[in-house]
């Protein structure tokens, strides 16, 4: 089935969307963990951005892992400043839906982010998850630092090890310094829990 009306490929600089300066309005706390979702986080967190395809049940896969202080969802690795989701949508914002994770690497390492990653998606679909088609859907680690963005190519590498092995494909999934996360809107913060409501 071809994908009508979805862009598949990333817009260039003349091409996106122009965004705006105003950043997004959330609420201030995690609606199930209590904690703040934007910085400043306590000393000693860390913070990875993962892109899994549709972010409201990846978020909740991370909340719920022992060490995450705070989750929250936006659109990051793309060029138009503080998108909606429609624009988000529209494929020319060039952005991903990710999750941000901050959690205390003394209880949760980081591999243990990963292995929740690598096990919640399909990293070899490209612009997709699922049904969910589009540049919004690829499958994208962005970290905090370089050592965690060595262990992030070290974990690609040996799941690719374990997908060749079953001839299940080659990864897509963008690895990389974290550009700047743009908050999605309010209704998009723990969704799954809102849905609950």
């Amino acid at each position: 089935m071809f994908p009508f009306g979805k862009k598949l490929e990333l817009p260039g600089p003349g091409d996106a969307l122009p965004g705006r300066r105003q950043p997004m309005m959330i609420g201030s706390q995690h609606l199930v963990l209590g904690t703040a979702m934007r910085p400043p986080f306590p000393a000693g967190m860390r913070q990875v951005l993962f892109g899994m395809g549709c972010f409201w049940g990846a978020e909740q896969r991370f909340w719920q892992l022992d060490g995450v202080h705070t989750t929250a969802v936006g659109y990051a690795g793309g060029l138009t400043p503080n998108p909606t989701y429609e624009e988000v949508c529209t494929g020319l914002t060039g952005h991903t839906e990710v999750v941000l994770v901050v959690f205390d690497p003394a209880h949760l390492p980081f591999t243990a982010c990963l292995e929740t990653f690598w096990s919640g998606h399909n990293p070899t679909s490209g612009m997709r998850q699922g049904v969910d088609i589009g540049t919004q859907y690829r499958s994208v680690i962005f970290t905090d630092g370089e050592d965690h963005l060595a262990l992030a190519r070290e974990s690609l590498a040996a799941e690719q090890r374990r997908l060749d092995a079953n001839s299940s494909g080659t990864i897509t999934t963008e690895v990389r310094a974290a550009p700047p996360l743009y908050y999605a809107e309010d209704y998009h913060q723990q969704y799954a829990a809102r849905r609950l409501r």
